[in-house]
């Protein structure tokens, strides 16, 4: 997976959700307060610990990341920050330090819209513009020599650590920022992965492939949440590989960061072509939900906006959050209402010329965020977490693990939380699997999370809905009576194999509440 199917999350926002615990601004206390552990005060409700250790597993891109950063400046209590970023291949890692490059970009080099257009570029498309393809190449280069000088890492990004990389991933990364660079020899024939990708999917479908395509948007992942993607934004995106499309622009370079299993062969490089999703699209992380309403306006189904616009305004919104560490007012004339316009889609044209001879650079120091560290660790610890290792026991205040990562999880993963920590499942609910599977899937991961004694943030079993994510908590005695009475409602429901997981009605849930009373 090259990027996730669930939105981007303030995830030390979600761990203090969580356990109720209180970061309103104290009165009379101004914008800007003091890291400190307080919230709760008395001796009620948990509180937040000075420093949080935070662990995404296969989060596929920085969404999470990028938007715990962004809302930082928006808590009372900002706490020491460590996050472990683990990936299946050093390939992904790589492109999401890129990624986060961008996010942290110093506001001198580029505007604020250029860099959102230069992020969604990268992030979403197979074939980019130039400008990206320049980029891209440029920034590999200075990444290369952060990666390989400790000065150099220090100087430009010291909330990164690479500490926890073994040299055979760190020599990935050296591979795959090389592959970036515009040679001759670096060839990435992304149209013709691709395609290749929808034959062998499709099969014999493949003549009829836009009949194919418009029902899963139509038929599955509408119903399931997407309602903002856009028909036409869609079905280009499936039929080229291009996510997010203004008219001004025209993307015609391979896009290298989707590259995966590279291998050096002399001068040259093996690789396994495209290898990502190309049934559900880049559109869940940023493009499906947004702060402003007007932005999910629809009539008979055609929406005002794309989901490519919604990724636009909330891109904008946290990188000026990253900049400014000021709230954002977004500007309606912004976004341009492409919903229901149907946009003249011309032939790709994908160039393998070479033409980063007078190439900028883009070495200067990302934009600082106190208290923040980010930490790259190899995948093969999620070997050791699997296992319960010593090293790990004990370690996480909040853990994000991917839907296709679940099958690692065990009892004894669950011994690297903390006595109070949140953990956070995301679920198939955005791809384009059968129902079955859907809740195959949740049973699965519910049964594993009652056997390793953690509770419901909310009571699932009581809310007829469709979750991106699943969030359960590990507790220690002292919680509070409301979580206890919530966590008593689940284990009941559970024990009773005859109920169904999902109930259609309120009035299947009505004898619930009254086998409580009776609790002592």
């Amino acid at each position: 997976m090259l990027w996730g199917l669930s939105l981007a999350l303030d995830l030390y926002a979600e761990y203090l959700k969580a356990f109720k615990i209180n970061d309103d601004p104290l009165p009379g206390e101004g914008e800007h307060s003091q890291p400190q552990q307080e919230g709760a005060g008395g001796d009620g409700p948990p509180t937040s610990p000075s420093s949080l250790n935070i662990l995404i597993c296969g989060g596929a891109d920085p969404r999470h990341v990028i938007r715990t950063l962004a809302k930082r400046y928006t808590h009372r209590i900002r706490p020491e920050l460590h996050i472990y970023v683990l990936d299946g291949c050093a390939e992904i890692a790589a492109r999401n330090m890129l990624l986060l490059g961008i996010a942290l970009e110093d506001p001198e080099s580029f505007s604020l819209v250029s860099k959102v257009h230069l992020f969604m570029d990268l992030y979403g498309n197979a074939v980019i513009r130039p400008s990206s393809h320049h980029y891209m190449a440029a920034k590999a280069r200075t990444l290369l020599k952060m990666i390989s000088d400790d000065e150099i890492l220090q100087s430009l990004a010291p909330m990164v650590n690479i500490e926890g990389l073994k040299y055979k991933e760190r020599d990935g990364l050296e591979m795959a920022f090389s592959f970036w660079q515009p040679k001759p020899w670096h060839v990435y024939e992304v149209t013709k992965y691709w395609e290749q990708r929808a034959r062998a999917l499709l099969g014999t479908r493949y003549d009829h492939r836009k009949g194919a395509f418009d029902w899963d948007l139509s038929m599955t992942l509408k119903d399931r949440g997407g309602k903002q993607i856009c028909s036409q934004e869609y079905l280009y995106w499936r039929e080229s590989g291009v996510a997010f499309v203004y008219p001004e622009y025209e993307q015609c370079k391979p896009n290298k960061t989707l590259a995966a299993g590279l291998v050096r062969n002399g001068r040259t490089f093996l690789h396994r072509g495209y290898v990502g999703d190309i049934q559900t699209g880049p559109f869940c992380g940023f493009g499906l939900r947004s702060d402003e309403e007007r932005m999910h306006h629809s009539v008979h189904g055609d929406n005002d906006y794309r989901a490519t616009d919604v990724t636009e305004r909330n891109l904008l919104e946290l990188f000026h959050e990253l900049q400014s560490q000021t709230a954002y007012e977004h500007d309606p004339t912004r976004s341009r209402r492409y919903g229901s316009v149907q946009l003249l889609m011309t032939p790709l044209l994908n160039h393998q010329e070479q033409d980063g001879e007078r190439m900028a650079s883009y070495d200067r120091p990302w934009i600082e965020v106190p208290g923040v560290t980010v930490h790259y660790i190899s995948p093969l610890e999620m070997e050791q977490l699997q296992q319960g290792d010593a090293r790990w026991t004990n370690k996480f205040d909040v853990a994000f693990v991917a839907y296709n990562y679940f099958t690692f999880l065990s009892k004894e993963f669950f011994q690297a939380l903390r006595s109070q920590a949140l953990f956070v499942l995301e679920t198939k609910l955005m791809t384009v699997e059968r129902r079955e599977n859907l809740k195959e899937y949740e049973t699965k991961a519910k049964e594993l999370f009652k056997q390793a004694g953690l509770k419901a943030v909310i009571n699932y079993n009581s809310i007829n809905g469709k979750n991106m994510v699943l969030k359960y908590k590990k507790t220690n005695v002292h919680d509070d009576g409301d979580g206890e009475a919530d966590e008593k409602v689940e284990a009941e429901s559970e024990e009773e194999p005859d109920e169904p997981e999902f109930y259609e009605t309120a009035d299947e849930y009505e004898p619930l509440p009254l086998e409580i009373t009776e609790i002592p």
